[in-house]
């Protein structure tokens, strides 16, 4: 009994498949990309060459190939293989190829498990592959666009090898579109009418014009897709498709305006809960940090062109002010904050103006981490140490019991000291002179640090003041 429910969808003959199913890598040597994993002599392309291959976990954005490597490794393997999305398939019928292919491993036939989006299934739910993987009853090859360190479970991680598959070049992309064009069996040409010309530019433009041009909106239509194969076949078949054959024999031709339409607005590569959520609000954060006005525009514009929310970034560049500016420029709060309300008060599109001012702000202004290390500081005493009782002198002492027992006693009221600073504990015994503030020297922190020189000077002048009293 086979244990094929149905071949796999590029296997379904037929000029209607999309033009990237159609494109398809169906050998080895046919992958564009990756060659950090295929090229000559790369441990990956080594063991299957010898059909030597352990389960794997394939992770990278779309369109990169992950269906396409496991489709051509199937197709020179010498294991059954069992395709399988995440999407439309559950676990129990997962478990019943694995039991099958367990029954098949008894009699000496191997069996190739693909499960594309395997991150959709949870964490306990990918229990089920452990023993088949441990026993080598089963390869199991997953695709996922999610970090796997987030979305696998440890157990199933310790037991397969992780591919990380990048996105292609905009010259591997055009290499792509270039086959679509001359492949006269699974290209464009199918899908059209018999005898049709494309022709690139406006109807008139000369070969060489054409030529050009044709390398001209190839190379837009890469830039557009973003290293994803599969969006750049759909914009080049949408291009063509949308346009009427004229004349005789039938002419489609191709120019920006029809690129543009075809085109309509880019989808960016973001995931709201996912690694590049993190990966940009990283960005933006560190671009800040390091006082690069124009990165940090750039991954500001990202986010918000691909629809994060506006006010999550006003929140973390609030944070920023505080983390990493603090009173080195005690307005950056201020501007963050006022960036907050105006995106609340307008929102979007507006609203990403008074964001894009906080954000130069931020980056242009003196940094410093001194009040972000001073309080992880103080919580790192107020955690370690037992809770210290506040010393007597500062205690409230609203009752004539507590003023017997000691509370405010010989407390020194600083507005009528000439000094204007007392010299009296307020830190408990075991954190007698401990420094958590100690700020830097860019921007207003430079004052502070004088101003703190001069506390320290008034204290030691009121020092002497009080012994000089007690001696008199």
């Amino acid at each position: 009994m086979s244990l094929f429910p149905l071949p796999p969808p590029s296997a379904v003959a037929g000029p209607l498949r999309p033009l990237a199913d159609r494109m398809r890598p169906r050998r080895l040597e046919e992958i564009v990309g990756q060659e950090h994993l295929l090229g000559p002599g790369q441990p990956l392309r080594v063991q299957l060459e010898r059909d030597d291959y352990g389960s794997m976990i394939l992770w990278g954005p779309p369109g990169v190939g992950k269906t396409t490597l496991a489709e051509v490794i199937a197709a020179r393997t010498r294991a059954q293989f069992v395709p399988f999305s995440a999407v439309t398939s559950g676990i129990k019928e997962i478990r019943e190829v694995m039991a099958a292919a367990a029954r098949a491993a008894r009699s000496g036939s191997r069996t190739l498990l693909f499960v594309d989006e395997i991150h959709r299934f949870n964490k306990a739910q990918q229990d089920a592959f452990l023993p088949y993987v441990e026993r080598g009853e089963l390869r199991l090859i997953g695709a996922t666009t999610e970090n796997p360190s987030f979305e696998l479970n440890s157990a199933l991680l310790s037991r397969v090898r992780v591919y990380v598959l990048q996105p292609l070049s905009e010259e591997q992309i055009v290499l792509l579109l270039h086959r679509a064009l001359d492949d006269a069996e699974r290209g464009l040409r199918p899908a059209l009418p018999p005898e049709t010309r494309i022709v690139w530019g406006e109807l008139g433009t000369t070969p060489e014009a054409a030529g050009g041009e044709r390398e001209r909106l190839l190379r837009a239509i890469a830039v557009f897709a973003n290293g994803d194969a599969r969006a750049a076949y759909n914009l080049l078949e949408s291009a063509v498709a949308g346009t009427v054959p004229s004349g005789q024999p039938p002419v489609v031709a191709i120019d920006e305006t029809r690129l543009r339409q075809a085109m309509q607005r880019r989808v960016l590569l973001y995931d709201q809960s996912g690694e590049e959520h993190y990966n940009l609000i990283s960005a933006l954060h560190k671009s800040l940090r390091n006082s690069d006005a124009d990165a940090a525009l750039y991954w500001l514009a990202r986010m918000l062109e691909a629809g994060e929310d506006p006010l999550y970034l006003a929140r973390r560049m609030v944070r920023f002010a505080s983390e990493d500016v603090g009173l080195a420029d005690p307005r950056a709060l201020e501007q963050a904050n006022a960036a907050r309300a105006a995106v609340e008060f307008i929102g979007l599109p507006e609203g990403a103006l008074a964001l894009a001012q906080a954000c130069v702000y931020l980056a242009l202004t003196p940094k410093s981490n001194a009040l972000y290390r001073a309080y992880g500081s103080a919580v790192a005493d107020v955690r370690e140490q037992p809770a210290l009782p506040v010393p007597l002198t500062i205690r409230n002492a609203p009752t004539a019991l507590m003023r017997d027992l000691g509370y405010g006693r010989d407390y020194q009221y600083a507005h009528d000291l000439p000094e204007q600073v007392a010299d009296m504990q307020c830190l408990p015994d075991n954190l007698v002179n401990r420094h958590y503030y100690q700020p830097g020297m860019a921007g207003k922190e430079a004052d502070f640090r004088r101003r703190l020189l001069e506390i320290a000077e008034r204290r030691r002048l009121a020092a002497e003041n009080t012994e000089d009293r007690r001696k008199k």
